[in-house]
């Protein structure tokens, strides 16, 4: 039957599981039995009179403790072994004793005499092993052994026993900390050691003990300085920790005297010419051995050995020096750190965020550095969020009116990310740029407005809130943006959102008097299913409501207060009661607060301040924990100030023993003359021999041995010779190598790279190395080529010969030449009678990209005026190009040439000096927005098309009063801006269509007139879009 069946299916059921517990708990025992017999088996190798079985068990042993298996039943019969006279057993006795030692500390302290011996063990292993065990057990009864073990081995002959003695430092202080004094004199003995392996655990040693004890350090400040390139990449990392705070204890800030680069967007504090002469002042620093505006000698020898560890190829170290340039070094000078800071971004993901965090701090307070490598911090598609929020920072950050177009471009593709967080943190970033750039704020609104209709109300949340915060700091027309706001109550869901809408009506309800009711009425409905932050403002919406009309909202407000007098939120209700005896609404006897209502609820707002949130992080050391965290770590200690008073510096004055030194002369000079048979015989006694002796002599003795002593030390001087030449010359390879580097990163294209120069001649390199320098780090006129370009001495009688109009084509008005505006670049009186003035012609430029400029020279002197020339050109992100030297001008005498400039499509001006016979003289020539565009023909279709591809932020638009016509309005722009005239079919339309010259981006403007006269630019080229909308609506003012 079922039931029969339904039976002996549980019995076969509950036999299966039986078995199964069974055989698990056979297994189970089975698998503890291997594991036992395992042991077993190694206890009795342990245990075996031969070295090679005792060896094979140490070594499973110390597998199984590297795999994280516990095998601490086995220390009796592993410490049994340290007697043995097999140094690999007792090395593998020692290493498993390192890592059980604490915890079996009773069993470790039966073996004290055997550590103790081993301290005398002639193999330099062996004993810091011994020192190593011993420090590691953590018992106060064998304090004064360990420390006596300490003394002896901070003598030993092994440089790396004493750098064990190191290690061991910080564990007996923990132990015993009033062993501190004796300790301490044992880290000065180690501070004054010059072997470079135990300088990093000396230093470290140091940090834990006494960081206060800088006396310490002065005597070996020097020297640290000079071996810091040689020390191992762990103990670079302490030293220049170290030397990091010595120097802001012992140097005065280098930037003293300098006011502090803010990230503005004004064409002077984004220029690089500050940066350029600092670094024309390093190199004159390097030859004359001084420091840079004051910088003490010390502290320059400080960066200039920590400079070369930026090509280390462990990114701690890179850190570690890019923490100690921010820190202590001249603004100038902060430049170096850039290409290796970029160069870690190609490491790992967690580098990676450790790396953008610190160049978030410095880009927000050094925008200019990082300006040039804009492309690197482009948000990838395998970017993690936090890496995306970090490099949408350092984008926010180093923003500027050059290349903000580029930017606004990457931020429309970020809003619309997958990852809302992102996206919403991008909305944020396009608020900032806009309130820090004035240039595109319009042009920023116009597409956060767009963005009101996105699908996504974190976005749409978020872009309520920038609007609501530009909307404070700007003062253009805001009753069109808030009706449009208003009609998102029903579909906002974001709280925050909510109640920005709410506060903006508030906050300008005297403006639409009429919306805030109706507002009110809506919110009335839903008041007690919203959240505490939007009930406020529906409260504060109410107060305000009623001191403008009061009439209209005679019930409602009444109705809105009786629910929020019974909310569970305290701070509704207090809110509330506040609101009630101020304005009394529905109460015959007025409040005697009510005529003090006006300056309770609609006094002035300061306007919010968009800034980084890494602004104020530089408080923490870059590269430490509390950095990264924005809060101070368990351990932290925070930099100290620069002292006000130059401290002593004779303090760091060391006296050389010539004694010594005369000493190690002859022992070299000994080691030259012995047979080669020396270095072959095992290895020295003392490595402190093998530290003193130069490799130079070895290297002589090794290829000629056989030679006599006078050709051999003939030999040796001349590769000495050879050997500094070329380490004269390495820094310039370097330097020409890092300029190769950057070319090849920032280029996009794919040619293959020339092979590299031939090596010159010996003779040679001494007498080019000082213009070498020049070449690098300035830009001279001398440094042309001797065939300059036809046009720098075209005159402006033959760029309007016959042959030139034909290239002009019909866009450009020939007759209009000479009567283009002129502007004064040289005064007479700055001058000294030398007057400069110049123009755009507006014609096309021999030089793809750039812009001619007229000018016209003219010699009001009473003396003849030579050799006129420009010179010092400034960075200032224009190029600008080769200007033929005019050698002489008579009195009274004009010459007229052609200077081109190419102005990369932005506004910053090209600053330089005009040399001559009379002095130099600075100049600066800021171009018209007018004249970065030249015209682009375009027909109605094509007009319209390439108009709909570029709308959002891409488009800015403005609607304005004006009593010119049309065909005025025509004329005037066309001369205001070099743009071709687009014809429509319709009377009322003008369109103008016009491209940049340098980058060949779409300028297209549309101007309708009916009452008012409504003006939209659309371009992607934001900042020279907006700056065209400007001065076309300064025309249309100038009735």
């Amino acid at each position: 039957s079922n039931e029969y069946k339904s039976y002996l299916r549980m019995a076969s059921m509950g036999a299966f599981v039986a078995n199964y517990d069974a055989n698990k708990q056979q297994d189970k025992g089975f698998g503890t039995n291997m594991f036992f017999r395992g042991h077993q088996s190694l206890k009795e190798q342990l245990q075996s009179m031969k070295d090679k079985e005792t060896v094979e068990a140490m070594r499973k042993i110390v597998e199984m403790v590297a795999k994280g298996q516990d095998v601490s039943d086995l220390f009796p019969d592993v410490v049994k072994n340290v007697v043995s006279k097999s140094t690999e057993v007792k090395k593998l006795v020692y290493m498993y004793l390192v890592r059980y030692a604490e915890e079996q500390q009773d069993l470790a302290l039966l073996s004290i005499s055997t550590f103790q011996k081993g301290l005398k063990d002639p193999n330099q292993l062996i004993r810091a092993s011994a020192l190593r065990v011993l420090s590691s057990i953590r018992v106060q009864m064998i304090v004064p052994i360990m420390m006596l073990a300490i003394k002896d081995s901070v003598s030993d002959l092994s440089p790396y026993v004493r750098k064990t003695a190191a290690h061991a430092i910080p564990k007996l202080y923990a132990l015993d900390p009033e062993q501190k004094e004796g300790l301490i004199d044992v880290v000065e003995k180690l501070l004054q050691d010059k072997t470079t392996l135990v300088a990093g655990s000396a230093v470290m040693a140091f940090e834990q003990l006494c960081p206060d004890r800088i006396d310490l350090i002065h005597k070996n400040y020097r020297r640290l300085c000079a071996i810091v390139a040689d020390i191992d990449e762990w103990g670079q990392c302490a030293v220049i920790n170290m030397l990091t705070r010595y120097a802001r204890t012992q140097f005065m800030d280098p930037n003293r005297q300098e006011e502090p680069k803010q990230g503005s967007s004004s064409a002077e504090e984004t220029s690089g010419s500050e940066e350029e002469s600092s670094e024309d002042d390093f190199l004159e620093s390097l030859n004359t051995g001084g420091g840079v505006d004051g910088t003490d000698p010390d502290l320059r020898l400080l960066l200039q050995a920590c400079r070369p560890l930026l090509q280390s190829r462990n990114s701690a170290v890179v850190m570690q020096v890019a923490q100690l340039f921010y820190h202590c070094a001249p603004q100038g000078e902060i430049v170096h750190v850039v290409k290796a800071l970029i160069r870690l971004l190609k490491g790992r993901r967690e580098a990676q965020l450790i790396v953008l965090t610190n160049i978030t701090t410095m880009s927000a307070k050094y925008r200019h550095l990082f300006e040039q490598h804009l492309k690197s911090f482009y948000v990838n598609a395998s970017d993690p969020t936090q890496c995306r929020l970090l490099k949408l920072e350092i984008l926010t950050n180093i923003a500027t009116e050059s290349n903000i177009g580029l930017l606004l471009q990457e931020f429309q593709t970020y809003v619309y990310s997958s990852d809302k967080e992102f996206a919403a943190a991008t909305v944020h970033a396009i608020g900032r740029c806009a309130a820090e750039i004035s240039e595109v704020t319009d042009a920023c609104l116009h597409g956060l407005m767009n963005l009101i209709s996105n699908q996504d109300s974190i976005v749409v949340g978020e872009s309520v809130i920038v609007i609501k915060k530009l909307l404070q700091m700007q003062n253009s027309d805001k009753l069109s943006i808030i009706k449009r706001m208003t009609r998102l109550l029903d579909s906002v869901t974001v709280p925050l959102a909510k109640a920005s809408i709410l506060w903006l009506v508030g906050e300008y309800v005297e403006k639409v008097p009429k919306l805030a009711p109706d507002v009110l009425r809506k919110m009335a409905k839903t008041f007690p299913q919203e959240e505490d932050i939007v009930k406020l403002q529906v409260l504060n919406l109410s107060a305000k409501a009623w001191i403008v009309n009061n009439k209209k909202i005679t019930l409602l407000v009444p109705y809105i207060l009786a629910q929020a007098k019974y909310d569970l939120n305290y701070d509704i209700r207090d809110r509330e009661r506040f609101i009630r005896k101020v304005l009394s609404p529905n109460s015959d006897t007025p409040s005697p607060l009510e005529k003090f209502a006006k300056k309770f609820f609609m006094t002035s707002k300061p306007p919010p301040n968009l800034k980084s949130n890494f602004k104020n992080r530089d408080e923490f050391q870059l590269g430490s924990l509390s950095h990264i965290l924005n809060q101070p770590a368990s351990g932290y200690q925070p930099l100290p100030p620069f002292p006000d008073e130059a401290p002593d510096s004779s303090v760091r004055d060391v006296v050389v023993d010539n004694s010594w030194m005369n000493e190690q002369v002859a022992r070299s000079e000994s080691f030259t003359k012995k047979p080669k048979s020396f270095y072959s015989d095992g290895e020295s006694d003392s490595d402190e021999d093998e530290d003193d002796s130069s490799g130079e002599y070895e290297t002589d003795s090794d290829e000629e041995s056989d030679s006599e002593d006078e050709s051999e030390s003939d030999e040796d001087s001349d590769e000495e010779t050879s050997d500094e030449e070329e380490d004269d010359d390495s820094s310039e390879y370097e330097d020409s190598s890092e300029e190769e580097d950057e070319s090849e990163s920032e280029s996009e294209s794919d040619a293959p790279t020339a092979p590299p120069p031939p090596k010159p001649s010996t003779k040679a390199k001494k007498s080019s190395q000082k213009t070498a320098t020049l070449l690098d780090f300035s830009e001279p006129v001398t440094t042309a080529p001797a065939v300059a370009p036809a046009v720098a001495t075209t005159t402006l009688d033959e760029l309007l010969g016959d042959g030139c109009v034909g290239s002009v084509g019909p866009n450009y008005n020939i007759s209009s030449f000479s009567q283009r505006p002129s502007y004064k670049l040289l005064p007479k009186i700055t001058g000294k009678g030398l007057t400069i003035d110049y123009s755009f012609p507006r014609i096309p430029s021999q030089e793809p990209g750039s812009v001619d400029i007229q000018l016209s020279v003219e010699n009001s002197s009473d003396t003849l005026v030579t050799d006129i020339e420009i010179v010092d050109v400034e960075n200032t992100g224009v190029k600008v190009g080769a200007f033929m030297k005019i050698p002489s001008l008579g009195i009274g005498s004009i010459s007229q040439v052609t200077l081109t400039i190419d102005f990369k499509d932005t506004l910053q001006p090209a600053k330089f000096s005009v040399a001559c016979n009379l002095g130099r003289f600075q100049c600066k020539i800021q171009p018209e927005v007018g004249e970065l565009v030249s015209p682009f023909v375009l027909d109605e279709t094509d007009f319209d098309s390439k108009r709909s591809k570029l709308s959002g932020m891409h488009e800015t638009a403005k609607t304005v009063e004006s009593l010119l016509s049309l065909p005025d309005i025509t004329t005037r722009i066309s001369e205001a801006a070099a743009m071709s005239l687009c014809f429509t079919g319709k009377a009322d339309t003008v369109k103008f269509s016009a491209q940049t010259i340098s980058k060949g981006l779409v300028v297209l403007v549309t101007i309708t007139v009916t009452d008012v006269v409504h003006v939209s630019v659309n371009s992607e080229a934001v900042v020279i879009g907006s700056m065209i909308l400007k001065n076309i609506l300064a025309i249309l003012a100038d009735n």
